[in-house]
């Protein structure tokens, strides 16, 4: 039986997993690598795009069809499995949390001149507000759409304002004079790590999105999500190469402020805290959000309470940092942990798509599973090595 379509879930979700992609470390990473890598930075995008994808669509496919979330999946692949994918999906998005509410007291600094912690104060009353809502979910898919399409239309103004080499940026991400495959990793884990991924796989399965019949609705939504993160990638890679190419220095400090501000002066500035807000804001709901959807498998009172529960995660976030201030060796733990998070989930899932007592007489597809294989031992490896260098560097 056909599902009816609903463009509005859809691109809610789409528009929450991209939003919540999008954060503060996503805009300093963007503005960093092509600081490095130059031109070719367009070919770690284009590889991390067609990874991304691939990830997305196996996690997504097997929620929709299981019609389980993550940690209920796990524990039927294993037991016991769910609880632990829990506590490090949890434990990550309370630590990028408190990141997140920083950059958006930054972006509103940046704006309107407010302290950082009053902004991060505002932030927080703004994303509970969305979850006192009657029905927050519609709320937060039309908040994450308008949020999105904001900081898509305001980068790709100051990308056209620092006139970059566009020739050489579209020579390079498919003949690049340099690759650099921790980059493409960290592009990976930045945007379907952690919670990310699972944000917009279990909007959908809320509003019911879910089984065989909606396979085609779960595709063009992990699309969509997909395409909105990578547009805000293009066009700030774009921005910020047309700074470099400038000869133009970017401040280590904070390198995407630097560039929207060499892009187009004091109004850039300004728009710089348009953005870092609207990334910041969206992140701090869809961590929220997705966060407390893993605690829902393990306690009905969660279930009940779920919006109480959010409002309380993302209070406990804004308190940690305005009490104890921006918790550097939890951040840096929190971005190896996004790298841990990704292999143990996607292996999970694959091993699911598998299993007949999860997802019945659904097959598959074979490419899909090879492309997620590949990823696991890629990233197991890579964020093994990144994790061991950041716990060196701690006790140093």
């Amino acid at each position: 039986m056909k599902q009816p379509r609903n463009l509005g879930v859809l691109l809610g979700a789409g528009f929450l997993m991209a939003t919540s992609a999008v954060g503060p470390g996503f805009l300093t990473q963007t503005t960093v690598f092509t600081e490095s890598l130059g031109a070719s930075f367009g070919f770690v995008i284009l590889a991390s795009i067609l990874v991304d994808l691939g990830v997305q669509l196996n996690i997504w496919r097997v929620i929709a069809v299981a019609e389980k979330r993550a940690p209920d999946i796990a524990n039927a692949v294993l037991p016991g499995l769910g609880g632990f994918i829990s506590f490090l999906i949890v434990l990550g998005g309370l630590a990028f949390n408190i990141g997140n509410v920083a950059g958006a007291g930054l972006g509103l600094q940046a704006l309107v001149g407010l302290s950082v912690e009053a902004g991060a104060l505002l932030t927080a009353a703004l994303a509970i507000a969305i979850f006192l809502v009657k029905e927050a979910g519609k709320v937060m898919d039309r908040f994450a759409q308008l949020m999105g399409l904001l900081m898509i239309g305001i980068i790709i103004y100051v990308a056209f304002t620092s006139a970059p080499p566009v020739g050489e940026a579209a020579l390079r991400t498919f003949a690049p004079t340099k690759i650099d495959f921790m980059a493409i990793i960290t592009l990976v884990g930045g945007t379907v790590g952690g919670y990310i991924t699972f944000s917009g796989g279990h909007r959908l399965l809320d509003a019911g999105v879910k089984g065989q019949a909606a396979l085609g609705q779960v595709t063009s939504s992990a699309a969509s999500g997909i395409t909105v993160a990578s547009l805000v990638r293009v066009f700030l890679f774009l921005a910020s190469l047309g700074v470099v190419s400038q000869g133009l220095k970017i401040d280590a400090a904070n390198p995407p402020a630097s560039v929207f501000r060499l892009a187009a002066g004091e109004l850039g500035y300004k728009l710089f805290g348009v953005v870092m807000f609207s990334a910041a804001i969206t992140s701090v709901i869809g961590s929220a959000y997705t966060s407390v959807s893993f605690l829902k498998s393990f306690s009905q009172k969660v279930s009940r309470y779920e919006n109480g529960v959010i409002i309380a995660f993302i209070l406990l976030s804004t308190l940690i940092f305005v009490t104890i201030g921006k918790p550097v060796s939890l951040l840096i733990l929190a971005g190896a942990l996004n790298g841990f998070i990704l292999p143990i989930t996607l292996a999970t899932m694959l091993v699911a798509a598998y299993r007949r007592n999860i997802v019945g007489d659904y097959r598959h597809p074979l490419g899909l599973a090879i492309l997620g294989a590949v990823m696991v031992l890629v990233m197991t490896v890579l964020s093994a090595k990144v994790f061991a260098e950041q716990i060196a560097s701690l006790f140093a």
